[in-house]
């Protein structure tokens, strides 16, 4: 029997051992790029691949999730800004509720029109607590969302915020300060977010360094999120793979 990807999350936090994502994005990753991205992340031992975004313009997801199936042994997890962005070649579904805002389409509506869909595809589904967090700059997510992220400063909200959504059956926490963030979020929020949860924590957005990555890591961090700043910097999956699983 295939093992759950959570299962592997929750053992690999339970360890304390970190985990590497880089973030794919659809509209930016020709087969071209794609086989340049297997090859760094085989080499550079990545733990997943996430693929989606806020805003996904080009049709052809479900053409690279199949690419990244055939050519990599890397594990591909949706993580989908719509419904549209749901494919069954891929291992696993971030399935994400926006518990940081107050617009409800967010926290259920799509997922209430989606549901036939996700449950038809057979994905492994890992309900996600999602939290956006002020990076500095308007961003792409806090625009399509239409909710006000939570201020880098006011860590104690975000703290509240993670609780309520574990409490609720979250299994997992992302804290994303979005793409094309300036600063990615602190790692005294991270700090006190992972203090008070058990479910694993995903942190990305403006993680621009191998420094930041493995400061965010010990700040409590399971799984660092990377995304825009490969795409400006290959090198940067070697390095940040390190200091993350070191």
């Amino acid at each position: 029997m295939k093992r759950s990807l959570y299962s592997l999350l929750t053992e690999r936090k339970n360890k304390q051992q970190k985990s590497f994502a880089v973030l794919i994005d659809p509209d930016k990753a020709p087969i071209a790029v794609l086989d340049e991205l297997i090859a760094l992340g085989a080499a550079a031992a990545v733990d997943f691949w996430f693929v989606g975004g806020s805003l996904v313009i080009s049709h052809q997801l479900e053409e690279q999730v199949q690419y990244l199936k055939k050519h990599s042994d890397i594990p591909v997890i949706l993580f989908p800004g719509s419904p549209s962005q749901v494919t069954r070649y891929a291992d696993a579904l971030l399935y994400l509720s926006l518990v940081s805002g107050r617009n409800a389409d967010l926290l259920i509506g799509q997922h209430v029109l989606s549901a036939p869909l996700v449950k038809q595809s057979g994905l492994e589904v890992l309900p996600t607590g999602y939290m956006v967090i002020d990076g500095g700059a308007p961003t792409t997510v806090s625009y399509i969302s239409n909710a006000s992220p939570i201020p880098a400063n006011k860590k104690e909200i975000a703290q509240c915020t993670a609780m309520a959504a574990e409490m609720l059956g979250m299994k997992l926490i992302y804290l994303d300060a979005g793409s094309g963030a300036r600063t990615p979020v602190t790692e005294e929020m991270v700090a006190s977010v992972s203090a008070q949860i058990e479910v694993p924590l995903i942190v990305g957005g403006g993680i621009t360094s191998a420094e930041k990555a493995a400061a965010i890591c010990q700040a409590g961090a399971d799984v660092v999120v990377v995304g825009n700043a490969i795409e400006k910097d290959r090198s940067l999956i070697q390095a940040i793979s390190e200091a993350v699983h070191g």
